[in-house]
């Protein structure tokens, strides 16, 4: 097992999950970003476990990242094959958690929702949006905006799609995909491109 993850992940959670690491057999991975998931753990051809996760993550999205996957490991190790994100990887994954919930590891601004989050956590962290945002400080990649932070009938970038912002829903916002003229729902944490014409 290497060492890298180290980096990632805020110094404090280093004790925590070294006991994981060496409690659980895997490999870690970390490899360069996917446009669609944060990590990923699978069993490979040979029967070793493997566990990857994206080495763009800031320390926070890491490890909450590295810790979910590890929860499927032990998931597996426990139930077999059981629903991905069933009621069992739920539980384990909120008993692993617990120790990470913690001020040293992770600030104040982000350990409410992240406390709220793992009451029933989802299949993404990308799915709650408040915890999505936390995660990130509020800060988008650079390049890039918050679908929140461009106003009213702007256009921008999705995916090489461009599409035009329109009314707020309840928790996301509708926008019309200029090719096929169909309205979109957005969450508010999702990162786009300003369309400059």
């Amino acid at each position: 097992m290497n060492s890298d993850y180290q980096n990632f992940i805020p110094a404090k959670a280093i004790p925590f999950l070294q006991f994981l690491i060496e409690e659980h057999n895997f490999t870690l991975r970390i490899v360069n970003k996917r446009a669609t998931k944060h990590g990923d753990f699978r069993q490979l051809p040979d029967g070793r476990f493997q566990i990857t996760v994206n080495n763009n993550l800031n320390k926070y999205q890491f490890l909450l990242t590295l810790v979910h996957e590890i929860a499927h490991h032990v998931t597996h190790q426990k139930f077999g094959r059981v629903q991905p994100h069933g009621q069992e990887w739920k539980a384990v994954f909120q008993h692993i958690m617990l120790p990470f919930l913690n001020p040293e590891i992770y600030p104040k601004e982000i350990l409410p929702y992240l406390a709220n989050y793992l009451k029933n956590p989802k299949a993404s962290t990308d799915a709650d949006v408040n915890l999505s945002l936390a995660l990130k400080g509020n800060v988008a990649e650079t390049g890039k905006s918050f679908i929140f932070e461009i106003p009213f009938g702007s256009f921008f970038v999705y995916k090489n799609i461009i599409y035009e912002r329109g009314n707020k829903r309840r928790t996301r916002f509708e926008c019309l995909n200029m090719s096929n003229k169909k309205v979109y729902l957005f969450n508010q944490n999702v990162e786009i491109e300003v369309y400059d014409k």
